[in-house]
């Protein structure tokens, strides 16, 4: 009897042990998003020496390195690998261009640790936005606004404008869980414009 009590014990742990590996290995590492590999039609060409490497945010402590991200097999935005980079819209414009660049970040991981994103919503009108490009060289926007958006009317052509005057446009998620879709109820968008524009 002490014998199957020790086995089930065992087993018991065995599986806890798994079960809290799996659950570290999603929570930092594992990219749910499968990226299409033909870009969409709305493709805007850039120089790769003017795609972003860093994203510095002095008044949330933020310095996170950018990952080019695309388009995932449900026709959005792709998302980083992990929760410490943010993700570049790839085919949109380079922060510093003609129109609207977008990065997006994570609010959170698996086990509801705070994600790069996770104090996004404490930007202020003014706040500055470092984006450091591949050449070195650096843009600095400034915050002009935020707004939180259902998370399926989100207005698309307004974030990811590929005309007008520089502006880069943060993206993360917002509001509660919602367990059958897999993804929070709001997207927090933080909108910024091209220092000295």
């Amino acid at each position: 009897m002490a014998r199957l009590s020790r086995f089930f014990i065992f087993t018991l742990t065995l599986c806890a042990v798994a079960i809290f590996t799996t659950t570290i290995v999603r929570a930092f590492f594992y990219n749910p998003d499968t990226e299409i590999t033909v870009p969409p039609d709305e493709v805007v060409a850039s120089n790769p020496q003017h795609h972003p490497v860093r994203l510095i945010v002095p008044s949330l402590g933020i310095d996170a390195n950018v990952q080019d991200v695309g388009v995932n097999a449900a026709g959005n935005m792709g998302v980083p690998s992990n929760f410490t980079d943010v993700g570049w819209y790839k085919y949109g414009v380079v922060p510093g261009g003609a129109g609207s660049s977008v990065i997006a970040g994570h609010v959170d991981n698996g086990l509801g640790l705070s994600g790069v994103f996770k104090r996004l919503d404490e930007l202020e009108t003014g706040d500055e936005i470092i984006v450091e490009r591949r050449d070195g060289t650096r843009r600095t926007f400034v915050v002009t606004g935020k707004r939180s958006y259902p998370y399926d009317a989100v207005p698309t052509e307004i974030i990811f404008n590929p005309s007008g005057s520089a502006r880069l446009n943060l993206i993360t998620c917002g509001g509660s869980w919602v367990k059958s879709a897999k993804t929070y109820d709001q997207r927090l968008v933080v909108f910024t414009k091209l220092s000295g524009t």
